[in-house]
């Protein structure tokens, strides 16, 4: 029966791995979209206005961070990890549905606002799961699994939006999508997610003040959480390097590459296959390194991340720049499993899921700046580049600036990594030092 319990455990991890992906094919639809000219006109965007393109993907990282941050707490005291799965699939396969119809780019904003309020508290509530079901020593391949969701909705993603834009009108990945939300994940949400007894779903609050108490204790619980302020600034740079990548790349590989759609659609997905290979290689390393040395995989992975991008916009040939930015995904996929593991290891097992919605709200509100950042870079350095050089030249002046703006996001990666392993370095070598007899 025990061995029963551990195998249907890791049929919840892949229905979170599938709702993962499904979650990010929605996020990054627009990516490629801002490449359609009639998409466009919908919407009422210049298609050299980059700051507003990029914008549309701000938009959507400000609703989820802040539903990340705001809603966790409610959604584990008073529905559980289960039914906050299905509300949040039903809202936002409803709202990617229902997209088309806003026919202005203020409601399309809003509809972006919505749908990442309704997906804010999906990554918290999968390490709630992972946290109720694993032990510290072995939940380094579960959240790789739940985290290769993200490469691989980015991977297929790309190639299926692109794949739709060619065949039918644009408005037709929004109805896909939405679509696709419920009808897949539901069922596998009400099939396979299910908490152990006592912890969460299985306990409804007596009433309204017991609600408000317990979410109370989960928010003070989760702000107490160890290295909360360090793990929120790396999750914030890491999360900044994957939405200004991904957000830009398309619009990268075709204005400033020169490749056509559809090479643009495969070769962007090219990385992200890597981050999916990489994402599981970083949670075999987590297990297998130990707690101890797991900042070692943060220095690692964002020295490889930063002097791949740095490679990619030096190379003249577009074909070696893609190769880059193949590796650049790589190494930041190593770290990507790593973040989870460090919340869970610092934080109490009733507050891991809203201390995982700090760090995750927090550093996704901030890494929302990045696409419309990189968008103001792109946009600036692209007209004076074109009033000197041409508009070619221009636009790969812009692209290649604004993609030197990921290289520092890694440097703060790396020196978060230093001080964590600096920290919990301390009080081994205090220990350490205590056990040593004194010679008098």
């Amino acid at each position: 029966m025990r061995s029963q319990s551990k195998n249907l455990r890791w049929y919840g991890v892949i229905t979170l791995f599938l709702i993962v992906a499904i979650s990010y094919v929605d996020r990054i639809n627009i990516a490629v979209l801002i490449t359609d000219a009639d998409f466009l006109r919908h919407v009422g965007i210049a298609p050299d206005d980059r700051v507003r393109q990029g914008f549309l993907a701000t938009a959507f990282m400000l609703g989820y961070g802040i539903s990340a941050f705001v809603l966790t707490p409610f959604c584990s005291a008073l529905f559980g990890v289960r039914r906050s799965l299905i509300f949040g699939l039903v809202l936002w396969g409803v709202v990617t549905w229902a997209s088309p119809l806003f026919h202005s780019y203020g409601l399309l904003l809003a509809s972006r606002v919505l749908l990442g309020v309704s997906e804010g508290p999906l990554f918290s509530l999968a390490s709630s799961y992972i946290k109720a079901h694993f032990r510290g020593d072995e939940n380094g391949k579960p959240n790789a699994i739940v985290n290769m969701g993200t490469g691989l909705g980015l991977a297929l993603g790309f190639p299926l939006v692109g794949w739709l834009l060619a065949q039918y009108a644009w408005d037709s990945s929004f109805h896909v999508l939405g679509v696709l939300n419920i009808v897949l994940g539901i069922p596998l949400v009400l099939a396979f997610v299910r908490m152990p007894a006592g912890q969460g779903d299985a306990i409804a609050p007596k009433s309204f003040g017991d609600a408000m108490a317990r979410v109370g204790g989960i928010v003070k619980g989760a702000l107490q959480t160890r290295h909360l302020f360090l793990i929120t600034l790396l999750t914030s740079a890491a999360l900044a390097y994957l939405w200004g990548s991904s957000n830009w790349l398309p619009t990268y590989l075709r204005e400033a590459r020169g490749f056509s759609l559809r090479e643009m659609g495969w070769l962007a997905s090219l990385p992200q296959y890597a981050t999916v290979l990489a994402v599981f290689v970083g949670g075999v390393l987590v297990d297998r390194l130990g707690r101890a040395r797991v900042p070692f995989i943060f220095m690692g992975a964002s020295a490889g991340v930063a002097l791949s991008v740095l490679m990619a916009i030096s190379a003249h040939d577009p074909y070696l720049a893609a190769c880059c930015l193949v590796a650049a995904n790589f190494f930041w996929g190593l770290q990507s499993p790593a973040i989870p593991s460090t919340v869970q290891h610092c934080a109490r097992p009733e507050h891991t899921a809203s201390a995982f919605g700090v760090t995750n709200g927090v550093g996704s509100l901030v890494a929302g700046f990045m696409p419309v950042l990189m968008g103001g870079v792109i946009g600036a350095l692209s007209s004076a580049g074109a009033a000197g050089h041409g508009a070619g030249g221009g636009s790969a002046a812009g692209f290649f600036a604004g993609f030197a703006l990921l290289i520092g996001t890694q440097v703060v990666v790396f020196g978060c990594g230093l001080a964590l392993w600096r920290r919990d370095r301390a009080p081994e070598a205090a220990g350490r030092a205590e056990a040593v007899p004194r010679v008098s």
